[in-house]
């Protein structure tokens, strides 16, 4: 039994009628060709089923075609039910799929997994790095970034870090979120803030401290970290030191989750006891009792757009230094 061979160059030249460095120069990308002969070139390659062999394609143009997705996070974080990483996933794949380049995922939520980070992207394996997650003023992006390798990064980077990054704008969306509670006649809002190592935890603490001093209002806190167990801690936390609390911003929808199932343990009804407000409009904010009101941020779009971004900073162009995405008050029955 025979193997069929493989279309060479040399065989694609023959059919387009074009030398071999011809061929060569359109299948690296090359814009000295006219279009003529690139469309002549294309045609032989699709009709041969010519494949291009990647590693010399890599020595020629200096590029590799993919792009790194770096999430500063344990595995076990990443792949929960937190919605925000998949969609941050989905949206830059979704990118990077019509512009037909390779998503490398990396997880660094250990320092051997920094580690493995910074030098498989220092090696130039990739044309350019996504950080999403950013914990603290890492100093990785900036790294990359004076070595010239293109680097976007969700969420404003904390330090003095001068990357290009997309963000939302949380404190717009925390603003409108305590504003509603207040203008049903709340006067006792607490919340469940997050992680004060990141900047959505920074931010969506600061609107909500900010509104609140606005009104007049106390400020009652307590801090989580974005998952379902630190909301049920923090909510427990809150009625035990604020009894007459009347209303709750939880900074994450799954800390909103747990917020709602503690108060309703507690035997506080929610709202009438109690007004409850999330953020993210995670798919299941819908179908909690009862349903959640909250801050949907558009996450998918987020992962396109800093995509898009990177792409653009990999071409040679140049781009915004800021890119910020509008969030949305989405009310339902909770607040």
């Amino acid at each position: 039994m025979t193997t069929a061979q493989r279309p060479t160059l040399e065989a694609v030249a023959a059919r387009a009628g074009v030398s071999r460095a011809t061929v060569s120069r359109v299948v690296n990308g090359s814009t000295t060709v006219a279009e003529p002969i690139r469309e002549a070139v294309t045609r032989a390659v699709a009709e041969l089923g010519y494949v291009p062999n990647l590693a010399a394609r890599s020595l020629v143009t200096q590029r590799t075609d993919s792009i790194a997705l770096v999430m500063p996070e344990a595995a076990t974080r990443v792949f929960s039910d937190d919605q925000v990483f998949p969609g941050i996933i989905r949206g830059v794949s979704q990118e990077l799929e019509a512009a037909d380049k390779q998503l490398v995922l990396m997880l660094a939520g250990s320092p051997a997994g920094h580690h493995r980070v910074e030098r498989y992207t220092t090696g130039r394996h990739v044309d350019g790095v996504l950080f999403a997650s950013l914990h603290g003023a890492d100093p990785l992006p900036g790294t990359l970034a004076r070595l010239g390798i293109p680097v976007v990064v969700s969420g404003r980077p904390l330090g003095d870090v001068p990357v290009p990054y997309v963000d939302v704008d949380h404190v717009a969306g925390v603003t409108a979120a305590v504003r509603h509670m207040i203008d049903s006649g709340r006067r006792r809002i607490a919340t469940i803030a997050g992680p004060q190592d990141m900047v959505a935890g920074i931010e969506r603490l600061s609107g909500y401290r900010s509104t609140v001093a606005d009104a007049g209002l106390p400020e009652l806190i307590a801090i989580g970290d974005f998952t379902r167990e630190s909301g049920s801690a923090a909510m427990r936390r809150l009625l035990a030191e604020h009894p007459d609390l009347d209303g709750v911003f939880a900074a994450s929808d799954l800390m909103a989750h747990a917020a709602l199932r503690t108060l309703r343990e507690a035997g506080r009804r929610v709202p009438d006891d109690v007004a409850v407000v999330g953020f993210d409009d995670i798919e299941t904010a819908a179908y909690t009792e009862p349903p959640l009101t909250t801050v949907r941020q558009p996450i998918v779009e987020l992962g396109r757009r800093m995509t898009r971004q990177l792409l653009r900073l990999a071409a040679g162009e140049s781009i915004e230094q800021a890119v910020m995405l509008p969030t949305e008050l989405i009310r339902r029955a909770s607040a």
